[in-house]
């Protein structure tokens, strides 16, 4: 397909599943590099993964899916090597603008309240119902 042809989606939408801390990092990267190119994103954070956005950086308890590292142990890798800190990718995708929503079944699957989310991340409230109902039929959805 010659590259005249090709579209991007209207919109990114990303289910963040997943608890595990690189994974999640990931998600963060592909909503910034996504909203830094002109494209809307939201992350629908639900089960595991809402505990990235647990006050008191609940991100730096999360597990690492490989390599046996903690969370701050990769973070501080990456830092190193010069790739966004979770931090980092965290406030940026919140000056850009991602939406961000957390799943209500989530958290009460995991005993939070919305109480327990960090106050500078501006969260949607709903569930899979809102998220789907933001998503766009012309968009793509990314479930990590």
């Amino acid at each position: 397909m010659p590259a005249a042809d090709k579209t991007s989606p209207d919109k990114l939408s990303i289910v963040v599943f997943s608890g595990a801390f690189d994974r999640v990092h990931y998600a963060l990267v592909m909503a910034a590099a996504a909203v830094a190119s002109n494209t809307p994103v939201t992350l629908f954070f639900t089960m595991w993964a809402g505990r990235a956005l647990e006050k008191d950086a609940g991100w730096t308890r999360l597990p690492v899916s490989e390599g046996g590292q903690t969370a701050l142990q990769m973070d501080a890798q990456f830092k190193a090597r010069h790739v966004a800190s979770f931090e980092e990718l965290l406030e940026a995708c919140v000056a850009l603008g991602v939406t961000f929503m957390v799943c209500e079944m989530g958290l009460k699957a995991l005993g939070m309240d919305p109480d327990d989310l960090r106050p500078d991340v501006p969260v949607a409230k709903g569930g899979v119902v809102t998220f789907l109902a933001d998503a766009s039929k012309n968009g793509a959805m990314v479930f990590v």
